[in-house]
């Protein structure tokens, strides 16, 4: 049943919300129904550079961009608890709106939450240095913001991969413009709301929804944009860092991936299976870092499965503002079809489907984006769905026989986002997780990162890092100042 929302959600330029220069608004469905849920704002290329401009005066013309970092972090504070006392409402917006279930949504909100705490204790922490150079010379380095920076944000994290971008900018000094995914873009806008009661300064944070291709592509040609990041699809990410490179403009690109969970036959099975459950099955599959690929020993191969597959059995599929689901639809009816059409292929090529494996149709679940979750075993390595990525329930199998094996599998990707293991052994867990080309390795535990930690990936998984200790310097520019010292000798 849908859930339709009582107001209308505009876009936010200049500290205001504005229908746009068409006036034109568009529904957004509620992937548990399909049923509209919300009018949203059409933006065009011409609101993406009305906003620009407006965050360029806004940062000119108001005090962000100053040395007082201060101030900023005091905003970003309180940013961060006016959105906390709103945690429950914000989940129930982003379940209603993308689809997954409230316990995750909670889960996003909080991180989130501790996102901005994080880097609003870094805003005046931005330091530079001074350098030894000969003679009687004074040389050292001052960080800078960059001006206005881009953030494109995804679907499946609606909120939180926004603002994994956005807060670190806000804490430099930048002045920002955010563009929500088209199919989940409500609580980009409703956070945006906050900004004015937070303190930050109007037109420093800017929400433009829109369609990729035109609105996208319009603020990053824009000559204000300084620094562009960007999470979702490969395609989309390279014709991103195309236009960067036009311009000569830093880019933070993370394009997913393809990731591998090894097991070893010394491993817990029961504490395993639970991990790669989690790991594939949360949020419907619709993870950068989904665990898709189980790369098990032989010893262990059948017993593991059987493991998964009855967790995965048992899983209760449903709208995710039911409180009894524990997995909600798949984001749009394209999704679905998506998800739907690699499972058919995997079986063409040869897979067995252990369980799972087809569209969930009983009840109210005919009407919505409902996809179990599956189990693919034995599809041989050329099969679709061992090489791309699905971004959906399902959970591909590989035997191995030896450590080597198991290191060349999960290697045979063209992405490198995460990777897992799982083992008693302490020489093979650190001898294994530096073989692995992936930025980011979880030990025995399912997929987990902190706003502290660096979150980045090699190959075809994107460019540079967010998160960590350093996420906001890199929103910076240095600049080197060097001053003779020297006192000139009077003339004769």
């Amino acid at each position: 049943m849908s859930t339709p929302l009582d107001r209308p959600f505009d876009l936010l330029i200049g500290g205001s919300e504005t229908p746009g220069t068409r006036g034109e608004r568009a529904p957004v469905k509620n992937p548990a129904s399909n049923e509209d849920l919300a009018p949203v704002a059409v933006g065009h290329a011409d609101d993406a550079r009305h906003a620009m401009e407006v965050a360029q005066a806004a940062f000119e013309g108001s005090w962000w961009a100053s040395d007082d970092g201060g101030r900023r972090a005091k905003a970003l504070w309180k940013l961060a608890g006016l959105l906390e006392a709103r945690l429950e409402e914000f989940a129930r917006l982003e379940t209603l709106n993308m689809g997954k279930t409230l316990k995750e949504a909670r889960g996003d909100m909080g991180f989130v939450v501790r996102s901005i705490e994080y880097v609003a204790g870094l805003a005046d922490k931005v330091e530079g240095e001074t350098v030894p150079v000969p003679g009687a010379r004074l040389d050292y380095t001052i960080r800078e913001p960059f001006g206005v920076t881009v953030h494109i944000a995804p679907w499946n994290y609606p909120l939180l991969l926004a603002i994994r971008g956005v807060a670190p900018a806000l804490a430099a000094g930048n002045a920002a413009v955010l563009k929500p995914a088209s199919l989940t873009p409500l609580t980009a806008i409703a956070f945006g709301r906050l900004a004015k009661d937070a303190g930050i300064p109007d037109g420093i944070l800017n929400v433009v929804a829109g369609p990729g291709g035109e609105v996208g592509e319009a603020l990053v040609n824009d000559l204000r944009c300084k620094s562009v990041s960007f999470t979702g699809s490969g395609d989309v990410g390279r014709r991103i860092a195309e236009l960067a490179a036009r311009r000569t403009i830093p880019a933070t690109l993370e394009l997913g991936g393809k990731s591998p969970v090894v097991v070893f036959p010394d491993a817990d099975l029961d504490r395993a299976a639970r991990g790669i459950a989690f790991g594939i099955f949360g949020n419907a599959g619709q993870m950068c870092w989904a665990g898709s690929r189980l790369i098990v020993h032989d010893s262990i191969h059948a017993a593991l499965v059987e493991r998964v597959a009855k967790i995965a059995s048992a899983m209760r599929l449903g709208p995710g503002i039911a409180p009894e689901s524990e997995m909600g639809p798949l984001v749009s009816p394209g999704q679905l079809e998506r998800v739907a059409e690699f499972v058919e292929s995997a079986r063409s090529e040869g897979g067995q489907v252990r369980t799972g494996g087809a569209r969930a149709s009983a009840g109210e679940l005919a009407q919505g984006n409902f996809y179990p979750p599956t189990i693919v075993d034995d599809a041989p390595p050329s099969a679709r769905a061992v090489r791309e990525e699905i971004f959906g329930p399902v959970l591909v199998v590989h035997p191995f026989a030896s450590t080597d094996d198991a290191v060349r599998l999960a290697n045979a990707t063209d992405f490198g986002l995460f990777a897992a293991l799982w083992t008693k052994d302490l020489a093979t867990a650190h001898t294994v997780a530096r073989r692995l080309e992936a930025g980011i390795v979880c030990v025995n535990e399912a997929p987990v990162t902190f706003p502290q930690t660096p979150f980045g990936g090699f190959k075809q998984s994107g460019l540079g890092f967010e998160q960590g200790s350093e996420v906001v310097r890199s929103y910076t520019r240095r600049k080197n100042v060097v001053v003779n010292l020297s006192v000139p000798k009077p003339k004769g």
